[in-house]
């Protein structure tokens, strides 16, 4: 796991001061070494901080080269079936044990179609020196971070935007209407960042960039596809195991010990318990909050007892939140999820005891494990009368509106952002605020796959993935996400939904097979997201303090006013959105 960089510049030499900028603001990504490239004429540059976990010699330093010195790859990420690859590829002279330089070889073999034969998480940039072609490459899923921009004949790319803006090339213009957007989702969603000049490269894209003169395309290579398919309930589920078994092997490949997040649900549960059955014991970290009684960490060392396998909790309290200045740095944009703390602070514990942890992102996505996943099937297949009646006298609701309203944690929408900005940052606000929920809506599909495409897209893609990788990377540390294997999610997918979730039963193909090796407890618990009480979020005087100095308002942004009536409430999640962006914003703007 890594951080890269990159610049061409197609009108002056790329001075070693501007790569090393970008390079080592971003040397928490990758504390074990580092790397510099210049193509032979000057314009062209790519950087990296290595975080070792594959041949921890300098075999395995980045940039690295192919044999013939044409093909230089700066790569983040784990390819978790590189040693398949390897046989696939006996042809090629290996140098290296790392999964990089697969990467290398299978392009000189394959072209680009390589990335459809890699299974795992990266971004990279690979430079074919011979037909003066890159490519920027973003896994399926967006489990890894990948940013660039294209102006003035000049291209930057990075794994995080403090790296883009570190050597001040690009002016720092803030896009009003992704500031907007945040509003709405939580997050501002691709290929839009926070800056106006600098773009996110989407999940399962791949940008083809001419270094000649910059004229570029992006591509969209994988999508997920529904069959409709049936199976035997038992072999479906049989099978299901099998791929995650399978998974969580690949996911624990490494030269050095790789623990486990643990919270006492079934996603991280799962992993664990699957982790022992490969004979291997994880050190497993866990968050706690003080005073509640629903906190993990109680759940969490009940399965640590049944495996036998060493746990440990870090427990937040209200001194905690002093964490919330520090985020603006951590994620370089404004992002509202509520557990970007308490991640960050698990995170903190597991690296000081491991370089790399297993995690459970993506098992309520494919397994339907979300509370709104369930309503919205229930009131699409109404089986009870309650249910039938509810159906019967609501007003028609969209997939689209019915998903945003389970999204919101703070509704807002044009009516709201007027109400809190300034009239002069009205024209900012989107006609469709749900633009990108709309984007990624398929009507093909059922009303249940329907809503968990948006959940893999949206939700996953552009929020859960984002905190976990910043929060983790920021302390170092590696987290692996075997769920998000890209075969189990197909095989699934391909499914008729009612072959793998059942309304009465939360992740119900996950529970069958966890059903004999985790306590009743656990079994039986019902689903509780990364979250913490309420309280902990809603103290208003805590709120009073944070906005009494306003850069949002003291700038002529958002109205004051907006923000003493919000006060004046005793629950609100609109005040945390807001306060995550006057954090981002005193920090960036």
């Amino acid at each position: 796991m890594c951080g890269i960089t990159g610049y061409v510049n197609l009108k002056e030499n790329i001075s070693p001061e501007t790569i090393r900028l970008m390079t080592d603001s971003l040397a928490h990504r990758g504390p074990d070494g580092d790397g510099i490239y210049f193509s032979p004429d000057k314009h062209l540059a790519f950087g990296h901080r290595r975080l070792s976990f594959l041949d921890l010699s300098e075999n395995g330093k980045q940039p690295m080269q192919d044999n013939s010195g044409q093909l230089i790859l700066t790569f983040n990420g784990e390819i978790y079936n590189f040693q398949a690859l390897k046989k696939e590829l006996s042809d090629y002279e290996f140098k290296t044990k790392t999964d990089t330089e697969v990467i290398l070889a299978g392009y000189k073999k394959w072209g680009i179609e390589v990335i459809h034969r890699l299974e795992g998480m990266f971004a990279f940039a690979l430079f074919d020196a011979e037909k003066q072609l890159l490519f920027l490459v973003r896994d399926r899923f967006g489990i890894k971070p990948l940013y660039f921009s294209i102006q003035n004949e000049k291209l930057l790319f990075a794994s995080e935007l403090k790296a883009i803006h570190a050597p001040s090339i690009l002016p720092r213009k803030i896009d009003f209407s992704a500031f907007a957007d945040y509003f709405v989702y939580r997050y501002i969603p691709s290929p839009k960042t926070i800056w106006e000049n600098i773009q996110k490269l989407p999940p399962a894209h791949y940008l083809e960039i001419d270094c000649q003169t910059l004229a570029h395309k992006m591509v969209e290579y994988w999508q997920l596809h529904s069959k409709n398919s049936k199976q035997n309930t038992k072999e479906f589920s049989g099978e299901v195991g099998k791929h995650l078994k399978n998974s969580v092997q690949q996911h624990s490949i490494a030269d050095v010990p790789v623990g486990s997040f643990l919270s006492g649900g079934y996603d991280s549960s799962a992993l664990v318990m699957y982790l022992k059955k490969l004979q291997q014991q994880p050190k497993t970290f866990s968050i706690g909050f003080s005073n509640w009684a629903k906190s993990e960490d109680y759940f969490a060392k009940l399965v640590a007892e049944k495996l036998n396998v060493e746990n440990e909790s870090v427990i937040a309290d209200a001194s905690s939140l002093d964490y919330v200045e520090r985020m603006a740095t951590v994620y370089d944009e404004p992002i509202a999820d509520i557990s970007i703390v308490p991640t960050y602070m698990v995170s903190q514990l597991a690296r000081t005891k491991v370089k790399a942890v297993v995690s459970g992102e993506g098992a309520d996505e494919i397994f339907g494990g979300y509370t709104w996943q369930h309503d919205f099937y229930r009131f699409n297949y109404p089986t009870s009368l309650k249910d039938r009646v509810k159906k019967f006298l609501s007003p028609k609701t969209s997939t689209v509106d019915f998903y945003a309203q389970a999204m919101a944690m703070g509704w807002f929408d044009r009516e709201e952002l007027k109400k809190m900005l300034q009239p002069s940052y009205h024209s900012f606000i989107p006609e469709d605020v749900h633009w990108f929920y709309r984007e990624n809506f398929d009507a093909k599909l059922s009303p249940l796959k329907s809503i968990q495409k948006m959940d893999i897209k949206c939700f996953m893609g552009e929020l859960v993935l984002t905190k976990i990788d910043r929060a983790s990377m920021a302390n170092s540390l590696e987290v692996r996400v075997p769920f998000l294997n890209h075969h189990l999610f197909e095989f699934i997918f391909e499914h008729d939904e009612k072959t793998y979730f059942k309304p009465q039963q939360t992740k119900f193909l996950l529970y069958e097979n966890l059903k004999n090796d985790l306590p009743k407890e656990i079994l039986n618990r019902k689903k509780q997201g990364f979250v913490g009480p309420d309280a902990y979020y809603m103290d208003l005087n805590w709120y009073k303090q944070q906005f009494e100095n306003s850069q949002l308002v003291a700038d002529g942004i958002v109205r004051r006013e907006y923000i003493e009536q919000l006060l004046q409430e005793t629950y609100n999640w609109k005040l945390w959105k807001l306060l995550i962006m006057e954090k981002w914003y005193a920090k960036w703007k």
